[in-house]
């Protein structure tokens, strides 16, 4: 009889191999993300400054909801994701569809050009639309040369403009880098499902919305959840463009846990509160999107 080869076999070569490549990702993620999570709830029960803080309980959490300035930011950031995020994602879809064209020329060029906002630096492009809708700006300007305006207007003093320009200025940014996820959906849609559907009398909208959409329904909620999450954390637009004002008219909720942990008196057990609110809104709001998304039976 042959001896029997000792070590280890096949599959078990291949999960060790598989956990050793896993393993160091999943310490690090521990270590930086989900620790400082933990640390940062135990933080949100305690009130204190310095190295000395005491155990409150949920005292941080209560405060919150009658905190004004907070439920101001959570008011301004829930308008941003009520308004930017639905236009950003259409139009998205819109230039995709229109880029995906077989027979476009220089699709490449305008790709380039849709992309390359999303790869300009968040503080650039902040201070950019800053200098834009000054009241000396280009856009004051151009509005005062062909008569809509006669003098020009402070569109950054004023609650509702400078919410608008903020949401301008997030479509602007992030439109372009939605695109291409849905353009890489596009591209594994065959060009055949089309052509039958173009010799069945299907028009342009049919195709869209029978064809188009179903197949995209994946990225869709994908970049629906992304954006969500991106909104509600929402720092450098309300910092660099408005700083929150005019009177946190434009705050948003991440800008006011900064203010709250790192200017004016620091409170670092209140900040910690207010982020795990935002972790939870993020959290309940993805599942939602998930749940709904999902078509299995």
């Amino acid at each position: 009889m042959e001896p029997k080869k000792k070590g280890m076999s096949l599959i078990a070569k291949q999960k060790a191999a598989g956990w050793a490549f896993l393993t160091p990702a999943t310490i690090m993620i521990a270590v930086m993300s989900f620790y400082p999570m933990i640390r940062a709830f135990i933080l949100s029960l305690q009130t204190g400054k310095g190295a000395n803080y005491r155990f409150t309980g949920f005292s941080n959490y209560a405060r919150m909801f009658e905190d004004r300035v907070f439920l101001r930011s959570v008011g301004n950031t829930f308008f941003y994701l009520a308004i930017q995020v639905p236009i950003m994602l259409v139009l998205a879809i819109l230039l995709a569809q229109l880029l995906n064209n077989k027979d476009l020329r220089f699709k490449g060029f305008f790709r380039t050009c849709v992309f390359l906002p999303c790869a300009t630096s968040l503080v650039s492009y902040a201070i950019i639309f800053r200098f834009l809708f000054a009241q000396d700006g280009l856009v004051n300007n151009a509005l005062v040369k062909i008569g809509l305006l006669d003098q020009g207007y402070n569109f950054l003093g004023t609650a509702w403009s400078a919410k608008m320009v903020i949401i301008i200025a997030l479509i602007w940014r992030w439109t372009g880098y939605n695109m291409v996820f849905y353009l890489a959906g596009l591209q594994n849609i065959e060009y055949s499902v089309y052509e039958a559907a173009k010799i069945d009398g299907a028009n342009g909208w049919k195709t869209f919305w029978g064809i188009t959409v179903p197949l995209l329904k994946p990225t869709i909620i994908m970049t629906f959840i992304m954006s969500i999450n991106g909104t509600l954390q929402l720092f450098d637009e309300s910092v660099n463009l408005t700083n929150g004002g005019p009177a946190n008219a434009t705050i948003t909720m991440s800008h006011y846990i900064y203010n709250t942990c790192f200017l004016r008196a620091p409170n670092f057990g209140y900040g910690s509160a207010m982020a795990f609110f935002v972790f939870i809104i993020v959290a309940i709001l993805a599942f939602i999107n998930l749940k709904v998304g999902d078509t299995r039976d």
